[in-house]
């Protein structure tokens, strides 16, 4: 699979995993029912591309809320995409946050000190 999105609800972020263009997108709020099963397919796409990774990825965090248990869901992507980066694959983490947000701008940095790769934090102007 080329492509693989989900759109955005009040529950669920929009991820949009795009291989030829080297990107995955995860937007919005985080808050499913059920996040293991929210996320299973994409990190079960994520699986498969470890097995053959390009040569660059770039992903981007974009999300504005989540709760505990979607946050378990996510390290379980940032560890992955750590194993892909040791495939000699270049792989740039984005974590965005709003310039009055600290919890998420305090997790971005949590989740750098855990993962192997360097997470760009990175700061989105209020309007």
């Amino acid at each position: 699979m080329d492509f693989y999105k989900v759109e955005e609800t009040d529950e669920t972020p929009l991820i949009e995993f795009n291989i030829s263009k080297r990107s995955l997108l995860l937007k919005g709020r985080s808050i499913p029912e059920n996040p293991i099963k929210f996320f299973a397919p994409l990190l079960t796409l994520l699986g498969d591309y470890h097995k053959a990774p390009q040569p660059f990825l770039e992903v981007d965090f974009k999300l504005e809320y989540f709760n505990t248990s979607s946050a378990k869901c996510i390290l379980q992507i940032l560890l992955l995409l750590s194993k892909i980066e040791q495939r000699e694959t270049d792989v740039v983490v984005n974590w965005y946050y709003d310039e009055d947000d600290d919890d998420i701008f305090e997790i971005g940095q949590d989740y750098a000190r855990i993962i192997k790769i360097p997470v760009n934090l990175k700061m989105m102007p209020n309007n």
